[in-house]
């Protein structure tokens, strides 16, 4: 029997050793999901990969991304020369302020700055920005403040055209452009017109840039209508410059 067994053994001990490293193999690689086999590939394929990759598309997406990483810092640095050059001509009374709110239902309408009471800001504050005018401040709290933007249909300023001083008030309808309505019923005004601040509004220093006249309706009743672009945009605004006025109007004081 032993020798039989010896004699079997003899024959066929490649085969059953053989067949034994195959089942522990087929088991490593179900438990490791073929991760072993892909290492052996990779190591013994890789001179071959080296020679047979094409690196254009690695390149071209690490230039895009370089490019827009350069756009961007571009772009702000551009921002901080403006507002360099805005405060060289700015009150020092003012203080710069960060945009950090806005409602999606009123995006053109109102702001949240990050700055209220204790940085020195008040009800009737006015709050410039590249290209002048943009707002208001109606309500404050000890760290923050609502700024209504000149845009808000509910806002109404006192306006002159540059050009020959012809007045009238001007209300928000978008956030790029207000309606103009002239007090005078022949009002000298064309496209291109500057329009600015009035020296009698009661809620703004006169002589502050909102925007220039891009269509004009001398037809519109009861009186003569401009529309006009806000030189300011709005729609980007990131920083504003909050400088105290003494206003007329009605302003809410927010609890803290």
């Amino acid at each position: 029997m032993l020798d039989a067994l010896r004699r079997w053994w003899g024959r066929y001990s490649i085969h059953v050793l053989a067949a034994l490293v195959g089942l522990v193999v087929a088991l490593g690689l179900r438990m490791t999901q073929g991760v072993a086999l892909l290492e052996v590939y990779q190591f013994f394929t890789q001179p071959w990969q080296w020679f047979s990759r094409n690196p254009e598309p690695l390149v071209e997406a690490r230039t895009a991304e370089l490019s827009a990483r350069m756009a961007d810092l571009e772009s702000q640095n551009e921002r901080l020369k403006q507002l360099l050059n805005l405060e060289v001509s700015r009150s020092s009374q003012g203080t710069w302020a960060m945009v950090i709110g806005r409602s999606g239902e009123a995006w053109w309408s109102q702001v949240v700055l990050s700055k209220g009471l204790r940085d020195g800001i008040q009800p009737g504050a006015i709050a410039l920005g590249t290209g002048g005018l943009v707002g208001r401040v109606t309500a404050v709290s000890p760290h923050s403040s609502r700024l209504l933007l000149v845009s808000d249909p509910s806002s109404t300023v006192g306006v002159t055209l540059s050009r020959n001083r012809f007045m009238g008030i001007l209300r928000g309808q978008n956030q790029r452009s207000g309606v103009l309505e002239f007090f005078e019923r022949d009002p000298d005004v064309r496209v291109g017109d500057s329009v600015l601040t009035s020296p009698y509004t009661t809620r703004f220093p006169p002589g502050i840039v909102v925007g220039r006249v891009t269509a004009v309706n001398l037809d519109k009743q009861p009186a003569p209508e401009a529309v006009v672009e806000f030189s300011s945009p709005l729609g980007l605004l990131e920083y504003v410059y909050v400088q105290p006025f003494t206003a007329k109007a009605d302003a809410l004081l927010l609890s803290p």
